[in-house]
């Protein structure tokens, strides 16, 4: 081998320049690290090199000759002390942090784990270097054919969780190759199902190669959902077409969906890592810089903090692992051309050593993000809680993100659905919780309303069970939430009368109208739209198989229709527009927002507040309105009732108690009042002046 040059200590990682590599790696408390080269196929270490070259906490080394291709792992020497927080093994291969892809299957038999697994204090002096895993330099180039990102502004997003994999694998107008891949979510199949629906961005379920956990690999299952990252900057190859590039394939469906106008969000994991607890395997992190990577316990640190309840939890209070996120994040989108992320578990990210741990506001994360020239523009979305201390920050991230609002899910829920809440409670939900968002300076658009996600039962078994049926997971159906605000409608599971699958129908397009013409950016699942069930399966991470795999043979087409004659509606009319509401009136004495009763009078505060009454409607003025005053009706009870319309002439946009196709043949209906507003339907009324006597 070419002797190693001292090279330079950026970009971290390993680069060519066309004439050699560059290696750079971060370690502060490492006491050498070495550079270990290996055949094309990752077996044979054909040499190991210390980096000669170390300027602060990066050592580096330069290979001249050495081409792409080139297969590598790292061993980093140093102090085993795990009770002083540090565990460096140098029998122990390491992944590059920033490998662009890895070379290797991941065997849970191996000699994988630093510590001996009974005793882990103890290190384990067994070499693993055949069969760690190892990261393959790359340098390829792409074709973006003047790909430019849609740009959609949050206010008119429209969100649409899905798995890249679960989406298409059955889908019979996919190529059969395609199925369940990248290219098979750009097909054209798929792409037209997403245009007939009118979302404007998916949001994927994390595409970062992941590992399967142990537990899981035992019991012959496999971590489905991807929130295990072992690679952050890798596109999962188990995602790609066979022999097809994981980089390029991914690519390539960003750029159809973006001439499609659709972004592409990514789900990303940057609160933990794939090695788990003190009994995990030495992957990566753990080996090059324990200390630094991870957040110890301070009265042990042999131990992990553990707000993740994954067993490890990342130090972004380190510079150097801050860097690590952000240089994924940039990779994501100037090289992959995301237009943006949704954060798990985002108070991971703003806890600090200044705050003790717990969540602030002013962590550095947050003020990297917003001077980056090329993150600051793009889409942030949070999943606001962890479960760490004061882990629930629903309202509290800054401005500009967005985030996802549980108490709209439950709220909504249980109005349809039967569980204790009041009218209040759901006018402060429907538009856009003002409680939460307003009084903290954020914009309408900042609430990520959802009614289902992945993480819960899908919408036809929201409907449809009381008890989750986790039995599949191998964990005694213990896993799971077991308060799921779910009604099944009279049966449990499946059922064939006819009386029960009507209710359950008349559900979830009521479920789906409330979603879809409140305020806030809606999120819809993927599958909800077509009656996807997971046999009430609420926590289906680890079903990689027709549970979570979407059966298009199935799909209710007219709750397809359904859905997009919804989205239709809400950029026609646009509801509720994307600005705070006082209840002001214009020179009509309209006021811009009311709220009445089925009598028609105003709700006074002991209306509000009563949880037996569960008609509501709501008068949205014309100041701002496209299609002048609005009318939206809600019945949540088991009878119709009679809904004094306001004065005026009014015509009928939407009934979601009409079946489906009726319901489209019907719209633009005259309404007459009393309206016969029925059980468990919403209605959006348009008042028509050239029908009003008065005129």
């Amino acid at each position: 081998m070419t002797a190693l040059q001292v090279g330079r200590p950026w970009p971290l990682g390993a680069h060519w320049d066309g004439d050699g590599i560059n290696f750079a790696v971060f370690s502060d408390h490492a006491q050498a690290i070495e550079l270990c080269l290996f055949d094309d196929a990752g077996t044979l270490q054909q040499s190991c090199t210390a980096l000669p070259g170390r300027t602060q906490q990066v050592w580096h080394g330069y290979l001249p000759g050495a081409q792409p291709g080139l297969v590598y792992g790292l061993r980093a020497h140093g102090l085993w002390q795990p009770q002083r927080g540090q565990r460096f093994n140098p029998a122990k291969l390491l992944l590059d942090p920033y490998a662009r892809a890895i070379v290797g299957r991941f065997d849970w038999d191996g000699p994988h784990f630093g510590g001996d697994r009974q005793r882990p204090l103890e290190i384990d002096p067994r070499d693993n270097g055949a069969q760690a895993l190892k990261a393959r330099v790359v340098h390829d180039r792409f074709d973006w054919g003047g790909d430019a990102p849609p740009a959609t502004p949050l206010a008119d997003t429209v969100l649409y969780e899905v798995h890249v994999k679960g989406f298409t694998r059955l889908h019979p107008g996919v190529p059969e190759a395609q199925r369940g891949t990248y290219a098979g979510l750009a097909s054209d199949a798929a792409i037209t199902h997403l245009k007939r629906l009118g979302v404007t961005a998916v949001s994927l379920l994390p595409v970062h190669q992941a590992l399967d956990e142990e537990r899981l690999v035992r019991m012959g299952l496999r971590n489905y959902w991807g929130y295990n990252t072992l690679g952050f900057f890798c596109p999962s190859p188990a995602l790609a077409s066979p022999g097809a590039s994981a980089r390029d394939e991914f690519r390539t469906m960003v750029r159809r969906l973006h001439g499609a106008g659709i972004e592409v969000i990514l789900d990303v994991v940057y609160n933990h890592s794939a090695e788990t607890d003190e009994r995990g395997p030495t992957i990566h992190f753990r080996g090059l810089d324990n200390a630094a990577y991870y957040r110890l316990r301070p009265d042990d640190p042999a131990l992990y903090v553990n707000d993740t309840g994954t067993g490890n939890t990342l130090n972004l209070g380190h510079p150097r692992v801050l860097q690590l996120v952000m240089d994924s994040l940039r990779f994501w989108v100037g090289e992959m051309h995301v237009d943006g992320f949704r954060f798990d578990l985002a108070p991971v990210l703003g806890r600090s050593r200044i705050s003790g741990g717990g969540f602030d506001l002013d962590a550095a994360f947050f003020h990297a993000i917003t001077q980056d020239p090329l993150l600051s523009g793009v889409k942030l979305i949070a999943e606001p809680w962890d479960i760490g201390f004061g882990g629930y920050q629903l309202g509290q991230f800054p401005a500009g993100w967005a985030e996802w609002n549980d108490r709209f899910r439950d709220t909504v829920r249980s109005f349809w659905l039967r569980d204790a809440t009041t009218r209040g409670e759901l006018a402060q939900r429907l538009c856009a919780s003002s409680d939460v968002f307003d009084a903290r300076g954020r914009t309408p658009a900042e609430s990520v309303n959802f009614i289902v996600a992945h993480d819960g039962f899908t919408l036809a078994d929201l409907v449809s069970h009381d008890r989750k049926h986790n039995e599949a997971n191998g964990e005694g159906n213990r896993d799971g939430h077991d308060h799921n605000h779910s009604w099944n409608a009279g049966v449990e599971g499946p059922s064939d009368d006819p009386v029960i699958v009507a209710l359950r129908g008349r559900l979830q397009r009521a479920l789906l109208a409330t979603l879809l013409l409140s305020q806030g950016t809606p999120m819809l699942c993927a599958g909800d739209e077509l009656g996807h069930s997971q046999h009430g399966n609420n926590n289906a991470y680890c079903q990689d198989n027709a549970t979570s795999w979407i059966d298009w043979a199935r799909a209710d087409d007219a709750l397809i229709a359904f859905t997009a004659q919804l989205l239709a509606l809400r950029r026609t009319h646009r509801p509720l527009a994307d600005r705070w509401y006082t209840g002001a009136v214009d020179a009509q004495g309209r006021p811009d927002l009311g709220w009445l009763q089925a009598d028609g009078s105003p709700l006074d505060d002991a209306a509000w507040n009563d949880p037996a009454q569960r008609v509501i409607g709501a008068s949205i003025g014309a100041p701002g309105q496209p299609g002048g005053p609005l009318l939206l009706l809600m019945n949540a009870g088991d009878d119709d009732v009679a809904f004094a319309l306001p004065a005026g002439g009014w015509r009928v946009l939407l009934d979601s108690a009409a079946l489906p196709s009726a319901a489209l043949r019907e719209a633009g209906a005259m309404a007459h009042t009393p309206w016969p507003l029925a059980a468990h339907s919403v209605v959006l009324l348009a008042q028509d002046h050239s029908a009003d006597p008065a005129t």
